[in-house]
């Protein structure tokens, strides 16, 4: 019989638990016959994950009596065997990027699929341990704005399928600070490595901003924006 692992999930950031509460989550993972699964909890889950190779557990947060569904926060995650430890699967928001990740990369070699001259670059032969090691280094790290989810990993993915993997593939969004008159906050955004925004009285709110929609959550509703427009939701 398979063993089977306890999901340890990571704690919720201050600012998102004092605004929008304890979430649900969207458990998405590899089964051991190689088939996605997904399950709803609310608490701690049990899975029997595949013994032979690499393969990705994320944690999608949501709300749904905010309306908030699975996808619009970022996950927790996790790669297994690395994250493992006496029947233990530890989720962390770091590991959420590396399983994002990974599955941008299965899609990628899936999208490349075709007759093979070279070693194919399968996500479970990636080296998780040397992607994990970049962030690490704190200059590296600011360069990305201390967030990672600031990078495309969808075209980081596309990009390390075809020709190979190295940092110089992890590149951040060109982000704008955009002034929005909304009122002052405090604001979360949705990653779990960005802090909330908190504007003064008579300041106008500034956010940053990229080509891709990007959202923001207060108790006065949700701000969605880009550099060109923005539109804001009451709760």
């Amino acid at each position: 019989m398979d063993p089977v692992y306890v999901l340890e999930l990571p704690d919720l950031p201050p600012a998102w638990l004092e605004l929008l509460g304890n979430p649900r989550w969207r458990i998405e993972w590899i089964n051991p016959g190689g088939a996605r699964e997904s399950r709803i909890t609310a608490g701690p889950a049990e899975l029997v994950l595949p013994q032979t190779w690499a393969s990705p557990v994320s944690a999608w947060p949501f709300w749904p009596g905010r309306n908030i569904s699975p996808g619009i926060f970022r996950p927790a995650g996790a790669i297994f065997p690395f994250d493992a430890s006496g029947g233990v699967l530890s989720l962390s928001w770091q590991g959420g990027v590396d399983a994002v990740f990974y599955q941008e990369l299965d899609a990628a070699y899936a999208a490349q699929a075709g007759p093979q001259t070279t070693v194919p670059r399968l996500p479970r032969n990636f080296d998780w341990p040397r992607f994990r090691a970049l962030f690490d280094d704190p200059v590296f790290f600011n360069k990305l704005h201390a967030d990672p989810w600031t990078v495309d990993w969808k075209a980081a993915a596309a990009k390390t399928v075809s020709s190979g993997f190295g940092k110089q593939r992890i590149v951040p969004d060109e982000r704008e600070e955009t002034a929005i008159p909304v009122p002052p906050g405090p604001w979360i955004g949705t990653s779990p490595f960005a802090g909330p925004l908190i504007f003064g009285e008579g300041e106008i709110p500034v956010f940053p901003a990229g080509s891709r929609p990007g959202s923001w959550f207060s108790a006065a509703g949700t701000l969605r924006c880009t550099t060109a427009a923005w539109i804001l939701i009451p709760p």
